[in-house]
């Protein structure tokens, strides 16, 4: 077992729940919540759906923006808070951004798949945005999440899954994403990118590819990297053209702590695979799709938050240090 640790805060109050005698993974190393989903598709009278969201901690309790669609099937991002992880509220109307100085009132199009990551004095918030109607990485800031500060986006379409670190590499804020396109993207590698200022984006360079398998058609960087004594844990999600359709399912991978965009481990076989009902029927079937977690530094305990099937949000749990070993045991 590998003796990695969290380089972080403690953060005793997470969601958890014990592993169960007999884990029904494979791995052993990630088990689901017993009582998944978390949060209902219709917990808010506007919402079709709510998943692929983003949770943080907030003075002692839980903040997060979500993914709602609602009963037009429009995108949207709403606000919702919660004492323990679990039992959250979430505001039935969307976000509504306000420009950050010296930036344009921007139209509102769509938004989805948001993270969310504390760096420095605020929460940055990154989601998938709509430019002139095609998707590419819209960035805002909050101090409350009550008023939401929308900032210049990151790069020109097409672009998703963009996922910062939460602290500067170098002296230079940095993000993770997936170059795209206008469609449902049948393609996708992951990619780093470096900032002066949160606005001026650079410094390009390939972080991994596809390869066979579950992760054989696109990759997407998760929750936010979670950096440890091992090199920054990466969570993603890799996808596989069936006969019917996409699957998505969650893998992981070590990035070096200085130079994140080289690859030192990653996990050959998935960690999650969808196979219980939630993940397989749904609005778009057989999705798991990580987008937060939550870790405590003192244990190590990681609550991993993800959506099922583009329909609910679920839960799931690791230990860091037996997570990295696995990944270690089983790479690439």
């Amino acid at each position: 077992m590998s003796k990695a640790k969290i380089i972080g805060p403690e953060l005793p109050n997470i969601p958890w729940e014990e592993r169960p005698p007999e884990c029904p993974e494979r791995s052993g190393v990630v088990w689901r919540y017993s009582k998944n989903p978390i949060i209902p598709r219709d917990l808010i009278p506007s919402s079709n759906s709510i998943f692929n969201s983003a949770v943080v901690p907030y003075r002692g309790e839980f903040r997060g923006v979500f993914r709602c669609d609602d009963r037009r099937r429009y995108m949207q991002l709403h606000a919702g808070g919660s004492k323990d992880g679990l039992a959250w509220e979430i505001d039935n109307e969307r976000i509504e951004f306000q420009p950050a100085e010296g930036v344009a009132q921007m139209e509102w199009g769509y938004g989805y798949d948001p993270r969310v990551c504390w760096i420095e004095d605020r929460y940055y918030v990154t989601w998938c945005n709509s430019f002139a109607g095609w998707p590419t990485i819209g960035v805002a800031y909050t101090h409350d999440f009550e008023t939401f500060y929308q900032m210049e986006n990151a790069f020109l379409p097409f672009n998703r899954n963009g996922v910062l670190f939460p602290r500067r590499i170098n002296g230079s804020f940095a993000m993770l994403s997936r170059p795209s396109d206008r469609g449902h993207t049948p393609f996708g590698d992951i990619y780093y990118s470096e900032s002066p200022d949160m606005t001026h984006w650079g410094k390009h360079r390939l972080v991994m590819r596809t390869v066979g398998g579950w992760q054989s058609t696109k990759i997407g960087a998760g929750p936010i990297p979670i950096e440890t004594t091992e090199g920054w844990l990466m969570l993603y999600h890799g996808v596989l053209t069936s006969c019917n359709g996409f699957v998505y399912s969650m893998g992981a991978a070590l990035l070096d702590i200085q130079q994140p965009w080289k690859v030192l481990h990653r996990t050959e076989p998935y960690l999650l695979h969808p196979k219980e009902a939630y993940e397989q029927v749904g609005d778009v079937p057989n999705v798991v799709f990580p987008c937060a977690a939550l870790t405590d530094a003192a244990t190590g305990r990681m609550a991993i938050y993800y959506g099922g099937a583009d329909t609910v949000t679920c839960l799931a749990f690791a230990k860091a240090n037996e997570l990295i070993g696995f990944i270690k045991e089983n790479s690439l």
